[in-house]
């Protein structure tokens, strides 16, 4: 018997010795932990235990196809993987208890990529090919887990977070429900030469609230509502023979029938509207209204943001702060994304901002200039959470700097009055003062310009901080041309200059995911009342947003939002899809942990706080987070590679 041999079997006698041992081990951890007691018991009967001192080699690319799956049940793996032959271009990470490896050289039958070290004296469990192969075909969990990897535990750790959320509300149901479903019954058109008595009369009999008017290929022209029509009974002149076209609304907004609920909702919300057409292949198959989306209780949205654009005091609005709160907690009982949630906040955060600049300039009076209300940073990027502070300026048109110095003069009182207000609503006063009502931040368009230039031929330490907060800005009220031509321009300095591009890059490497020495766990932090915790905003969000904006302003994407911009990294081939798709999983993984807190924060009257215990996660979600923290430093390792940093 070969000493290879010999160590298999005695390492299936171990096993054999302790199957429930090994099945209670396994039920601890995923993906086992959701597999069948039968295809586990398949695992466990074909495994078998194998000892490594620390330091041993466990496979390697050397070592050829790859004959094991393995499960770590005790100790740590040190994983390497090296770019070519540049040895500080290497990728480190640990394979802790309860993990596996190396699942896609198994499925692809070749060697690893990696090689893996016991980090500690180590067991490993053994699934030879051959029953990786059988219980790979058996099983379905095990199959998902192999073929997606973190992204089948991503699912699991959602639907926990989701199970939490609706056991506070007493409720579930799902914001991915189709359009399609709402709309059961066929939409009610008109051709546009229909006079407006037949068109009403029509609406009255059908008890609909919208007509849409359509060709005869029912491809939508225009539509036809009550808001519509209480505006033309309002008009003395109004000749009830006219045409529908005359009176309808052109183009009206539409989605596919495969959109959601909350895509609807969300457009109803940030349009201003009560319909959705559903056009398919360039044809009306259905009409979504609010009274569509309140059956099923969605409708909490819509009329949230209706009451805080309709709010009469800063004392309403700070009211409205709750109701945002318990949007929240339902948005993320029905499934809703860290994506989807986010921009929802930003979108009622941006309608309270607008409110209250409403009703400052009521008290004010109106200044006389037309201005625009810039914000940046999360707001900018259309990410924020509960927990936001303000980060905001103004930017006007002036022809010279003497206009520019007296309209100046004019808005600051106003905009001081603004920050105020704003904070009474809970967007905090900014630290660092960056906000509209400082002198450095009201400024005409040809001053915002002047300024970014500085920063980008003068990249202090300073000026790469600000451009962190300034280069994600975006217009929320006012004319809207000024930003775009400052982004325009922006992006333009931006993409002829390669030395400020590196140090933006080298800036967004000074916050490094919090991994462990020798990449054990998590670096925690070790003083005072922030003992033992992690930051997951500085720590975990920060590298991602961060690596994000240098790839995508160096490449002229417009877009401020950090997913949208990987999307289009991704489009453009900076980046590979497998890539982006990893990095957006991790970056949303980190947030909906973040939201988790703030919400339960909330619950509990206790101030906001972006840090986290990572030992009172459950064990999925410290996986998670560990993976998701790997994929931060991956692509800070490809921003290091890029850049030769």
């Amino acid at each position: 018997m070969s000493r290879s041999e010999a160590f298999a079997k005695t390492g299936r006698t171990a096993v054999q010795q302790n199957i429930q041992g090994t099945l209670e081990f396994l039920q601890k951890y995923p993906p086992f932990n959701q597999m069948d007691l039968a295809h586990l018991s398949f695992l466990v009967e074909n495994c078998q235990l194998r000892f490594y001192a620390e330091g041993d080699s466990i496979i390697s690319p050397e070592d050829g196809p790859v004959e094991y799956f393995y499960i770590v049940k005790q100790g740590s793996v040190h994983g390497e993987r090296r770019k070519g032959q540049d040895a500080s271009q290497e990728t480190t990470f640990e394979i802790s208890t309860g993990e596996c490896f190396p699942i896609a050289a198994l499925l692809g039958e070749r060697a690893t990529r990696t090689s893996h070290f016991a980090a500690t004296d180590t067991f490993c469990l053994l699934l030879d090919k051959a029953s990786f192969v059988k219980l790979f075909a058996k099983c379905e969990v095990f199959r998902d887990f192999s073929v997606r990897g973190i992204s089948s535990l991503l699912d699991q750790a959602n639907q926990q977070v989701q199970s939490r959320a609706a056991e506070t509300l007493g409720s579930q149901y799902s914001m991915e429900t189709l359009l399609a479903d709402l709309s059961m019954r066929q939409p009610i058109t008109c051709l546009g030469d229909l006079p407006l008595h037949k068109a009403v009369q029509l609406m009255h009999e059908q008890q609909i609230g919208s007509l849409v008017i359509t060709d005869e290929g029912l491809r939508p022209q225009g539509i036809f509502t009550l808001r519509d029509l209480r505006r033309v009974i309002a008009d003395a002149n109004a000749d009830l023979r006219q045409p529908i076209s005359e009176l309808m609304t052109l183009n009206p907004f539409h989605l596919p029938p495969q959109a959601t609920a909350f895509d609807a909702a969300l457009a109803m919300t940030e349009r201003h509207i009560a319909h959705v057409c559903l056009v398919e292949d360039g044809r009306l198959v259905g009409v979504v209204s609010e009274r569509d989306l309140f059956s099923l209780q969605r409708v909490d949205l819509v009329h949230l943001a209706r009451a805080v654009r309709n709010a009469d005091s800063v004392e309403k609005l700070v009211q409205l702060r709750d109701e945002i709160r318990s949007l929240v907690d339902r948005m993320i009982a029905h499934g809703a994304s860290p994506e989807q949630v986010t921009r929802l906040i930003t979108m009622l955060n941006d309608h309270t901002v607008v409110r209250v600049v409403e009703l400052c300039m009521e008290e004010h009076g109106d200044p006389g200039v037309d201005f625009t209300w810039l914000v940046f940073g999360s707001e900018g990027r259309k990410e924020q959470t509960l927990y936001t502070d303000q980060d905001n300026g103004i930017l006007f048109e002036a022809s010279s700097q003497e206009e520019a110095n007296a309209i100046r003069q004019k808005l600051l009182p106003l905009a001081r009055d603004i920050n105020l207000a704003l904070d009474e609503c809970g967007f905090t006063l900014c630290k660092g003062n960056i906000m509209a009502g400082n002198a450095e931040l009201c400024l005409s368009r040809q001053e915002w310009s002047r300024r970014f230039s500085k920063m980008i031929r003068e990249a202090t330490p300073e000026n790469l901080l600000y451009s962190t907060i300034f280069f994600d800005l975006r217009a929320i009220m006012g004319p809207v041309e000024g930003c775009q031509t400052l982004r325009r321009e922006l992006l333009s300095m931006i993409r002829g200059n390669d030395m400020f591009q590196r140090m933006m890059a080298q800036s967004a490497l000074q916050n490094r995911p919090p991994l462990g020495g020798l990449f054990r766990d998590f670096a925690l932090d070790k003083k005072g009342l922030e003992k033992d915790t992690i930051d997951l905003k500085i720590k975990g969000l920060a590298p991602f947003v961060d690596g994000i904006r240098v790839l995508a302003l160096s490449h002229g994407i417009e877009s401020s939002n950090t997913l949208e911009r990987i999307r289009q990294l991704v489009s453009k081939g900076v980046i590979e899809r497998l890539d982006g798709d990893a990095y957006a999983e991790a970056y949303h993984f980190i947030q909906l942990i973040r939201m988790q807190q703030h919400q339960q924060q909330a619950r509990n009257e206790l101030a906001y706080s972006n840090r986290i215990y990572p030992d009172e996660l459950n064990h999925l979600d410290r996986r998670i987070l560990r993976e998701s923290f790997r994929q931060a430093q991956r692509l800070q390792s490809s921003l290091t590679f890029r850049y030769q940093l």
